[in-house]
């Protein structure tokens, strides 16, 4: 039980840092590389939010890592698919076809049996 609930904080950590990097990207603009540009990115705080969440997550997964066994850790954290997908939708306002959505059902149904 305590493993499902550091795989569901670690994947939402996971899809937290790529949403936040999706947006970070949009922010960014048109690079040009040059020092002007490279400076105005230091105040694109959706960057560091970014790398704090990616960080976090990186370091529970090592904990995860450490603790428990990679047959049942690693399947696990495929839940961040299924938020990333619910992220698509609230976030980026997407569209999600019923097929995908059999997808997450299916995923969601293997991380039930991989923490039974």
């Amino acid at each position: 039980m305590y493993l499902l609930l550091l795989a569901i904080v670690q994947s939402l950590l996971l899809s937290a840092g790529q949403v936040m990097l999706k947006i970070a990207l949009k922010a960014m603009g048109e690079p040009s590389w040059t020092w002007a540009f490279v400076l105005s990115q230091l105040t694109n705080w959706w960057f560091l939010a970014t790398g704090i969440s990616l960080t976090a997550s990186g370091v529970l997964w090592m904990y995860m890592l450490k603790r428990y066994p990679f047959s049942i850790a690693y399947p696990l954290s495929s839940m961040a698919y299924v938020f990333g997908m619910i992220a698509a939708m609230l976030v980026f306002h997407e569209e999600v076809p019923p097929t995908r959505w059999i997808g997450v059902l299916l995923i969601m149904g293997g991380c039930y049996f991989i923490a039974k």
